[in-house]
């Protein structure tokens, strides 16, 4: 049986014949069922919706024969399907899945990326037929909402997306779509005036400003730079020439095959073809294309699957910490994606190691891979990259100037040379070259470069000179081999002395470098104007940002020359001194208004960072390892790279300063032996380090101590006039104050910490000081401020990056959500923030939003899932060798679980061990919830009232609030206790209990 609700709501047997279902309560109960999603609905609440005030005379018995008819409708239809309508305790329930309901599919393929696929589910407006029943408003807007979300996403005409601005003229993400369309269909000036638009609209109706991103998309648009964010594909500055049908032969097999190998010899053009190919079919995919270069990964790395795991992670902009293995986080990711692996050839095995495993876990994933030789694996289709058609002997003008070869360097010959074109006079000679060179684009783009200085018929006798010199000496190379070495050999006997040097030595960078980089492993002042002669001769490749690469083929080459030279060794060490030096130098910037700016570059150089430490350690330099990990782990840090850290930390193992980074990172990643390695390097510990170990133990780890550390450091930052240490401290006290619910400490450090960090620039440091303002705010009922400064906080984190920060922030959002009785928009944020946290392996987060999805799940009734959700953050919890923060809260919302599933005898003895832990942590807050989950199920009413007593008294003098939340459990624990002593007998209890601190209170559970 299959269900719908994406339009009128349906049911259809599997062979797919609707189902007849009569009356219009019977079928009003079916949308009922399908809104909870196969969550139990109690009776009360379905009678409730289905009848409102005008209730039926015996209403239960009503409902009873209505489930009846719904039962014998769907038993008619197809036999055996009566089960689908279950009740138990908690209520009525359809069963149901993504593969048997509508909305549960949409959602599943929208989390998968597959937006087209999710669109084509939808008949008409969600639940059309019971649009106007109050049952169905959340989740009718839940699913429009996540529809028009889809419909941002999805490549729709200018038509489609001017209709939908016209009916939500305030939504920004479909004016950003709509401008994108406008502009990408050539009409600029109308993608600008739908901006002004919305800003009117939003200034005359808000009183507000467009978002900063929309803000962007218009000066990208003014500045006709608009990026394609669903690819990473570089921008090609010139035409593929003579591939026309290539391309349409490679797309086609990415259509029928998920694993295409572009093979073929060094400069074939393999690269240029692949990049064309996966520019064409980029609209396929709805999660994008990403191109993985593999140029830097080389054998020589200490590990090349990591530095293999690494490149691929650095290109999807993933984080590698440690909550799940890496290969599976990538598989997870993947969605509907076109990954293309770059020069595959000299770690082959590793790459077809990855490829294997990602496929078979990513169903949605196809890859398109360059190689000299093919990857091997079953499934895989193998397309020799051909070199272009060379002219035949004696053919005139127009026959060579159909040959793709011919094609290919006239038009560069043209560029180089202004007026070189295709003649009677220099047919002849154009044709030779085009059949000596094999029609290998790499060297006729070479040869192209000298015509201006040679001419065409200066080119054909030099290269024959060449060819006669080479011949002996690459006799056991392939034909095709020998030319291109020739051609880049030839090129280079063409340069000056000072263009070979800069040359030669670009090729020890890893994935290109900056002038400033050539420079100082050359070791001269200043390589611009070389770097830009040899740009000239395209044997240099300028990358945006400033930065040059070389060619695979051309780096090879050079590094052979290195060799030859006997240079190789020095210039790899004055490329390791280098990078240490821009690490160290690059550490301060991190910690401060220049922060994004130094993220960015350290991003462009992690391949270089990654070589210099391989260099280091495998050449016993551990001084200058140990320098270059200390200076980059607050990057590692922010970008979330955990386990990159820890093991380039695990390099150094000696290393005092190695250590106290090693502790704090194996508390985020949730070691076992995360305390003893703290306990080894504490004494040796500076200010700094102090910080950083209690900062990142604070989720798992001994509070006190932690506490104890920061007021440490907070002496030594003071004494030294370090304001961003004062503020760090402050922003990381304010946490320890949330957790006691501290609110005059959690307000005044918060407030301290956002002050000195903005005054300083570091957005980070904000982001830490606006999450703890913002938890302040959800504890004193400020609802609305507190969602506010989350908000603001994910925006932020997004803009520069700091995924970690934004999965953190959605979490926050959610509890926030929960604390609000918005149970639905809970869900929403945190099965987007578990979504992110997992991608991130984020423990701490995707515990955040675990709970807030338990907490929303136990909410709305759905006790088996919040059981499920609970049970496991426990058990997670309970493998720590130190108690974790969350567990109090979790034990006291799975007691409530249990309670509310007729298990007290379950229920109290977590409300029992969620009391101790909150005492461990000094959290006044957690006693006070546990005191009233006992309350609630311990038979000694008596004993209850006078727990409430100590909970009512503490929350009053502490200023606890009491949010809506809450207050239905401490209801049933009030009216239980009442209910069995009578008034004066529970108010005599509850002022005895008035009078103890919880911890008595709790003391005379104890003593029973």
């Amino acid at each position: 049986m299959r269900f719908g609700v994406l339009g009128p709501v349906m049911a259809w047997t599997d062979a797919g014949t609707p189902v007849v279902i009569q009356g219009l309560k019977v079928r009003a109960l079916l949308a009922n069922l399908l809104v909870h999603e196969g969550r139990p609905v109690p009776a009360d609440r379905l009678i409730d919706d289905l009848w409102g005030s005008e209730l039926p005379g015996n209403p239960s018995g009503t409902l009873s024969a209505k489930v009846s008819q719904l039962r014998r409708a769907f038993e008619d239809a197809e036999p055996g399907s009566r089960s689908l309508v279950q009740s138990g305790p908690a209520g009525y329930s359809l069963v149901v899945s993504a593969e048997t309901y509508d909305a549960l599919k949409f959602g599943e393929l929208l989390a998968a990326g597959s937006v087209d696929e999710a669109l084509a589910l939808w008949r008409g407006s969600a639940y059309a037929d019971f649009a106007d029943d109050a049952f169905v408003e959340t989740a009718v807007a839940r699913l429009t909402d996540l529809r028009l979300t889809a419909l941002e996403q999805a490549d729709l005409p200018v038509v489609d997306l001017a209709a939908l601005v016209k009916e939500h003229p305030l939504r920004e993400g479909l004016r950003a779509a709509h401008m994108k369309a406008l502009y990408r269909a050539g009409r600029q000036t109308e993608a600008l005036e739908s901006f002004d638009e919305l800003r009117q609209l939003l200034l005359e109706d808000l009183g507000l400003d467009p978002s900063p991103e929309l803000v962007a998309l218009q000066q990208s648009i003014l500045t006709q730079e608009l990026p394609n964010a669903r690819n990473n594909l570089p921008a090609q500055l010139t035409e593929l020439i003579g591939r026309t049908d290539a391309l349409a032969d490679v797309g086609a097999c990415l259509g029928t095959s998920r694993l295409v190998t572009l093979t073929g010899p060094g400069g074939v053009g393999k690269t240029r073809l692949a990049l064309a190919a996966a520019a064409d079919v980029a609209g396929r995919f709805a999660d994008g294309v990403v191109l993985v270069e593999l140029a830097a990964v080389t054998p020589d790395a200490l590990s090349v699957a990591n530095s293999l795991t690494d490149a691929v992670q650095a290109a999807l902009d993933l984080r590698d910490t440690g909550g799940t293995p890496v290969v599976d986080l990538l598989a997870s990711v993947m969605g509907s994606r076109l990954l293309v692996l770059d020069n595959c050839e000299q770690i082959v095995e590793e790459v077809a190691a990855l490829t294997d495993r990602l496929l078979a876990t990513a169903p949605g994933l196809r890859v398109l891979a360059t190689s000299r030789e093919p990857l091997g694996l079953a499934g895989e289709v193998v397309w020799s990259v051909p070199p272009l058609a060379v002219p035949p002997v004696s053919a005139g003008v127009e026959a060579v100037g159909e040959c793709s070869a011919a094609q290919l360097f006239v038009t560069r010959a043209a560029a180089a040379s202004r007026g070189f074109a295709l003649t009677d006079e220099t047919v002849a000679d154009v044709a030779v070259l085009c059949r000596r060179l094999d029609g290998i684009p790499l060297a006729l783009e070479l040869a192209a470069t000298r015509v201006r200085a040679l001419g065409v018929r200066g080119l054909v006798a030099r290269l024959d000179d060449r060819f006669r010199l080479l011949a002996t000496g690459h006799r056991g190379a392939a034909p095709r081999q020998q030319t291109l070495h020739a051609m880049i050999d030839w090129s280079w006997e063409l340069l000056a002395p000072e263009e070979q040097s800069v040359l030669r030595q670009l090729a020890v960078h890893a994935d290109g470098c900056t002038a400033d980089a050539a420079a100082a492993v050359c070791g001269e002042d200043d390589v611009l104007d070389v770097l830009v002669r040899l740009v000239d001769r395209s044997l240099v490749v300028p990358v945006d940002g400033g930065r040059f690469r070389l060619l695979e083929s051309v780096a090879a080459y050079c590094v052979e020359k290195l060799r030859v030279s006997g240079e190789l060794e020095s210039s790899r060490q004055r490329h390791l001194s280098y990078y240490v030096s821009l690490a160290e130098a690059a550490r301060p910037g991190l910690f401060g208004d220049e922060q994004s700016r130094w993220l960015q570059l350290l991003d462009e150089d992690s391949a270089n960072f990654r070589t210099a430490l391989d260099r280091a350690v495998t050449t016993g330099q551990l001084d200058l390892a140990e320098r270059l990990v200390d200076a980059l782990s607050w990057y590692w840090f922010l970008r979330g790279r955990y386990v990159e850290a820890m093991r380039s930390l695990d390099t150094v193992p000696g290393s005092a300063r190695a250590g106290v980074w090693r502790a704090g990172f194996m508390y985020l990643l949730g070691h076992p032996d995360a305390a003893a390695e703290r306990d080894r390097w504490l004494d040796s510990a500076d200010a700094m380090g102090q910080w950083w170990i209690a900062h990142a133990a604070s989720d798992v780890g001994d509070l006190s101590a932690c506490l104890s550390m920061l007021n440490q450091a907070l002496k030594t930052f003071e004494a030294d006039g370090n304001q961003w240490g004062v503020a760090a401290v402050l922003a990381a006290r304010a946490k320890h104050a949330h957790v006691r619910a501290d609110l005059p400490a959690l307000y005044d450090d918060a407030c301290q910490s956002i002050g000195i960090f903005r005054a300083l620039g570091d957005r980070w440091g904000v982001l830490q000081a606006t999450g703890w303002f913002g938890a302040h705010a959800e504890l004193v009922g400020d609802f609305d401020e507190a969602e506010r400064l989350h908000l603001e906080g994910a925006e932020a984190a997004e803009e520069i990056g700091l995924w970690p920060e934004v999965a953190n922030a959605l979490g926050m959002l959610g509890w926030t959500a929960i604390r609000r009785e918005h149970y639905e928009q809970a869900r929403t944020y945190g099965e987007r923030a578990l979504r992110l946290a997992t991608e991130q392996g984020q423990r701490a987060t995707q515990a955040l939003a675990e709970l807030v999805l338990g907490f929303a799940a136990r909410r709305t009734g759905a006790l088996d899932e919040a059981s499920e959700r609970l049970q496991a953050l426990i058990d997670a919890a309970r493998l720590q060798t130190e108690s974790v923060l969350y567990l109090s809260i979790v034990l006291e919302e799975l007691g409530f679980v249990r309670e509310l599933q007729g298990r007290p005898d379950d229920a109290l003895e977590l409300h029992m061990e969620a009391f101790r832990v909150s005492e461990e942590f000094d959290s006044l807050r957690s006693m006070c919830w546990a005191l009233e989950g006992i309350a609630a199920c311990h038979p000694d009413k008596t004993l209850a009232a006078t727990l409430l007593g100590s909970s009512s008294a503490t929350r009053s003098t502490e200023n606890y609030l009491m949010a809506a939340t809450e207050e239905d459990d401490l209801a049933r624990a009030v009216a239980a206790a009442e209910s069995a002593l009578g008034p004066e007998a529970y108010r005599a209890a509850f002022s005895r209990g008035e009078g103890l601190s919880p911890a008595d209170a709790f003391g005379l559970l104890v003593r029973q």
